[in-house]
């Protein structure tokens, strides 16, 4: 596979890539991309590649709009997420909706792409696109083409074509393992195995949100979209979330409509979703920083340390105090090993 994506008015691509080029990228190798310019803007692009896996993470942000043209020859399965609003996008010989809607994602068979995407100025900008060859999409599927019926034809009959006809919401589960892939420490084979896995568990999670939303009857289109503002109001304030009268306001949204379009459209309840979202902070906390079970109790919005405790148990099914002792060990235990590796013990005898 080849991928290129080129400014318009500019000679030379940002992002020019290529997957199966020789047997020594069976192992990831990590490619970084960043321009920085005056009157353009900035463009920083991370992408990790093997023999049958592209990753790309890309961030853009220009001082003026710009359009954006990308080519891809060989076929692919691509995993596509998007971070972001207002991108107008058109792809040859595929009908989309013509605007990116912020934390959404969707999965494309392409045999050959060809898109043009129009980016508004001093906009934030980010996509991530996992692409795949069809040999592997394969395997991770073991073969099941019953999976996806109407994707498959248009795969096995190499043509270009969404999984289903609109982009669907993130949920906190494809956004934490979206988060791993981005932030893995491993390298080598680990780094193999571990991406391999967790592109395994993006997909389960995506074709799970896909069908599921696929097979229901879509709320209606601009109760849809202020559900999505719902989201992000909670994404943004998770730690002093409103209450569901609040949040109605918020959206100009009556409460039952509010409750049963959330259920309906994330798989899950408001309340649930800003637990799920504190509790994936707490985690963080307690991974990265030495702050005791208060403290973090106190930064993931909860007044009473008991109600956190009892949150986090439920969640997890360890309280945080166990929890934290398990990953200070186990830094502990990491330390040891690398001051091992640094000042090996010396056999005197």
């Amino acid at each position: 596979m080849k991928f290129k994506s080129t400014i318009l008015g500019q000679e030379e691509p940002f992002l020019n890539v290529e997957t199966g080029a020789d047997n020594q990228k069976n192992h990831f190798v990590e490619e970084i991309v960043s321009i920085h310019n005056e009157e353009l803007g900035e463009i920083t692009s991370s992408n990790l590649i093997n023999d049958a896996i592209l990753i790309i993470d890309i961030q853009m942000h220009f001082s003026s709009s710009q359009t954006i043209r990308t080519e891809m020859v060989g076929e692919a399965v691509v995993l596509n997420f998007i971070c972001c609003n207002n991108v107008e996008a058109a792809i040859d010989d595929v009908e989309s909706e013509k605007y990116t809607t912020e934390n959404t994602h969707n999965i494309l068979y392409t045999s050959k792409l060809n898109a043009t995407f129009k980016i508004p100025a001093l906009e934030e900008i980010n996509y991530l696109s996992i692409i795949l060859s069809p040999n592997f999409y394969s395997q991770l599927i073991n073969e099941d083409w019953n999976l996806h019926q109407k994707f498959s034809k248009n795969i096995l009959q190499k043509k270009t074509g969404y999984l289903t006809p609109k982009y669907v919401p993130f949920n906190s589960e494809i956004q934490w393992v979206i988060h791993e892939i981005k932030n893995c420490k491993y390298s080598g084979s680990l780094k193999k195995m571990y991406l391999e896995a967790k592109i395994k568990e993006l997909l389960i999670l995506q074709l799970e949100s896909l069908k599921r939303l696929e097979n229901k009857a879509l709320v209606d289109e601009k109760d849809f979209k202020k559900l999505l503002e719902a989201k992000r109001i909670l994404e943004r304030n998770f730690t002093n979330a409103p209450t569901l009268i609040e949040l109605s306001r918020l959206i100009s949204l009556n409460e039952f409509k509010l409750k049963k379009g959330f259920k309906m459209c994330f798989e899950t309840t408001v309340k649930s979703y800003v637990t799920k979202l504190r509790m994936e902070y707490a985690k963080n906390l307690f991974k990265s920083k030495t702050s005791n079970v208060s403290e973090v109790a106190y930064k993931c919005g909860y007044k009473d340390v008991s109600h956190f405790s009892a949150a986090f148990k439920t969640f997890y099914g360890f309280t945080p105090i166990s929890f934290r002792k398990i990953n200070i060990f186990t830094k502990l235990n990491l330390l040891f090993w690398e001051l091992i590796e640094v000042f090996p013990v010396i056999d005197f005898l």
